[in-house]
């Protein structure tokens, strides 16, 4: 039995318990998660017997790719005769089916269509029960971040280098994505909220970087234009300025996620201070990256010691567009659980993987902070980000 078939096997155990007939997985990462393909279609998941995959397009690449039955997903007009033989057989035709779904990213006209192809079944909100299936990793899942660890690492090194006063933000971040597509890195940074998205990073100096943005994040970036109001933008890399580079990667489908501060020069001895506050409140939180650990319990931990140091109102964020967590699980997608904030009560647990990115902004004068990505083990952690901890100081 592969990992995909390992997956389904536990998903149908747990509709089991909840009386749920099937469940209809409709969102690519999802669709890949659980069958190995992403081809545009459905997989359906019956609470007993094989997995199904309706195929629009490409039929002969999920033939090829797909750890489940493939077929032409066809008229809509048969398609609750399938799913409901699938799922139920015979035996239970006429029956009302209870068929889960992720309804935290299913397009409302797709639900109506899909409410008019199954007459009478109840439909099951199944996105927390897949989101906390896929917080744990596994080693293969981690094997791939590792690599993206290793990636981004040589990356940035490879950079470094060239960083020179007067470049435009977009210069550096072009010359740090060239250097990940060159070692692997397929370009796509995954979110699963709703209207988010995300470039290969965050990269911008002094004052733009400290602009907020829409994103759900303590540093915003002023981008190039309205229309994609994020990351790096125009402005010149000044001497003396914060230069935060905040970097994703994605190596078979997996992401990592790393920030460091670097600096031309040396850095304003204020926001020297906020740094070190930030590496303080990482090593404190990693002290307690153990199985057992309340999520929450880490979010509070730093907004204490962030309190202690007299930098509470440039955490994570300024005045209205401070953020609200400390860390978050990451793997296909960025925005994984557990996330380190109030109201997550999950217990840490081995093989999640999880980034905690400690950070200061400061309005006119640029973010700093660190970020690495963490492995919970069975006695403790593995931290999987390489990159050189300090403020990273570029050749003169």
């Amino acid at each position: 039995m592969n990992i995909f078939e390992q997956r389904q096997r536990w998903l149908q155990g747990e509709m089991v318990k909840r009386g749920w007939s099937g469940f209809l997985v409709t969102q690519n990462v999802d669709i890949y998660y659980y069958c190995g393909s992403m081809q545009t279609g459905y997989l359906f998941i019956p609470a007993e017997g094989e997995v199904l995959y309706l195929v629009r397009r490409s039929l002969v690449r999920a033939e090829e790719e797909a750890s489940a039955d493939v077929e032409a997903l066809g008229s809509w007009k048969t398609l609750g005769e399938r799913l409901r033989a699938r799922c139920a057989g015979a035996d239970a035709v006429g029956a009302a089916l209870r068929i889960a779904t992720e309804l935290d990213v299913l397009p409302v006209q797709l639900h109506v269509r899909l409410q008019t192809a199954l007459p009478g079944a109840v439909w099951e909100d199944g996105s927390l029960l897949v989101r906390e299936q896929r917080m744990i990793k596994s080693p293969d899942e981690v094997t791939a971040i590792r690599t993206a660890a290793r990636v981004v690492d040589a990356a940035l090194e490879a950079v470094i280098p060239h960083i020179r006063e007067g470049m435009a933000e977009f210069e550096l971040m072009a010359l740090i994505e060239h250097q990940l597509r060159l070692r692997g890195h397929q370009g796509l940074m995954r979110m699963r909220a709703y209207n988010s998205e995300l470039i290969t990073g965050m990269v911008a100096a002094g004052a733009s970087a400290a602009v907020p943005t829409y994103f759900d994040g303590p540093a915003g970036g002023t981008g190039l234009h309205p229309s994609s109001p994020q990351s790096s933008g125009r402005a010149p890399i000044r001497r003396g300025e914060p230069i935060l580079v905040d970097l994703g990667c994605s190596i078979d489908g997996y992401l990592i996620d790393q920030t460091r501060t670097l600096v031309i020069g040396d850095l304003d001895p204020e926001l020297q201070r906020a740094y070190d506050v930030a590496e303080q409140v990482l090593r404190a939180t990693e002290a307690r990256l153990q199985p057992g650990t309340i999520a929450e319990h880490l979010y509070l931990l730093a907004l204490d010691q962030v309190n202690e140091a007299g930098l509470s109102a440039h955490f994570m964020g300024y005045g209205a567009d401070q953020v609200k967590f400390l860390g978050h699980g990451i793997g296909l997608e960025i925005d994984e659980l557990p996330v380190l904030a109030k109201g997550f009560k999950y217990p840490l647990a081995p093989g999640m993987v999880i980034a905690i990115e400690p950070k200061f902004t400061f309005p006119g004068r640029g973010v700093v902070g660190i970020e690495d990505t963490y492995l919970i083990t069975e006695n403790g952690f593995e931290k999987l980000t390489l990159t050189r901890d300090g403020i990273i100081q570029t050749p003169e």
